[in-house]
């Protein structure tokens, strides 16, 4: 059963400097998933905005119970914005999407769908995408193209905010830079099920995007540090080992070097010997890392298999409550 402190859905919705697109959006939004008869509540984060949108976000919050308001005191960026709307949803299934009217509301049903099928993240696609063909689209599609290919998961629109979850998969991802859109590459280390399904893009009606090339150097870095992390997860000593064997194989270099001198000369080559303490130690510090990941994996396991446990639970139905075939 349904509590108050537990809830069907949660449509999380970051908010910048969008007081024209606000109240049609909630409009949108209300009209989209009211007749499917779930439980739900909207969450909008206003990262900070300049204009009145922090107000309007307000005023829905006071004529609509379904509504949640979190405001920032300054401008931090969407992906924190996002988690911490995600931090406060209380659904079992967690819809973002962008606050700009362009991704629309009547495809969380088609999202939410998918999530009954047994999937733990469903992914929007914009396969009819209207944005400009230069600055963004063929970005995009480059950037989408080097995603897949480092990291394994083949999502053709990463950048996508309308993504559905379950709330025990997307709470355990830590969000911080431009991470947002590699969240289902970050997951994809636990093992979840992953779908992707087109969806509906319409024109930026008000205002200007908020994205731009500058991004690009972001993304790039975030993609680098998925590629470390998803790398060295599952086995930190061998990874931390290969690092450390160049140090070990210059160190011995050294030593032997030092032997022979010693031998040859009867003096002790002090920078040479030095070198090669300063390389074995390098490679013993690396060795000790290697040893502490692979602890924190092994520990990190035990709760894996809670979680796997839990998806396992949850998978069967993500909303109890049944559906409009809209």
């Amino acid at each position: 059963m349904t509590t108050a402190s537990h809830l069907d859905l949660s449509i999380v919705v970051p908010l910048f400097n969008e007081e024209e697109s606000l109240r049609p959006l909630h409009a949108a939004i209300t009209a989209a998933v009211a007749p499917l008869d779930v439980t739900y509540e909207i969450v909008y984060v206003d990262d900070g905005s300049s204009d009145a949108t922090p107000e309007i976000a307000m005023e829905l919050a006071r004529s609509d119970p379904h509504v949640c308001v979190v405001k920032f005191r300054r401008n931090y960026g969407q992906t924190p914005a996002m988690a911490a709307g995600i931090e406060q949803a209380r659904g079992a299934v967690i819809v973002t999407m962008d606050g700009d009217l362009q991704n629309d509301p009547a495809d969380i049903a088609n999202l939410l769908r998918k999530i009954d099928e047994g999937y733990d993240i469903v992914v929007g696609w914009r396969h009819n995408r209207q944005d400009k063909l230069i600055s963004r689209r063929i970005p995009s599609r480059i950037a989408n193209a080097l995603i897949a290919k480092v990291t394994g998961v083949p999502i053709r629109d990463n950048g996508c905010s309308l993504k559905a979850y379950r709330a025990a998969v997307i709470k355990r991802i830590p969000l911080y830079s431009e991470m947002h859109r590699f969240i289902p590459a970050m997951a994809s280390i636990a093992g979840p099920r992953i779908a992707e399904i087109k969806v509906r893009h319409h024109p930026r009606k008000f205002g200007r995007s908020k994205y731009g090339l500058s991004r690009v150097y972001k993304v790039l870095l975030d993609l680098m540090v998925i590629k470390t992390v998803a790398s060295f997860t599952a086995r930190p000593m061998l990874w931390f080992g290969l690092l450390a064997l160049p140090l070990v194989l210059i160190a011995a270099i050294a030593f032997g070097w030092t032997v022979f001198a010693v031998v040859r000369d009867g003096e002790v080559p002090l920078p040479i010997a030095g070198s090669g303490v300063i390389f074995l130690c390098s490679a013993f510090i690396l060795f000790c890392g290697g040893a502490l990941g692979e602890l924190a994996y092994r520990l990190g396991d035990v709760r894996e298999h809670e979680f796997s446990g839990l998806t396992q639970q949850i998978r069967a139905r993500a909303i109890t409550n049944p559906r409009g075939s809209a």
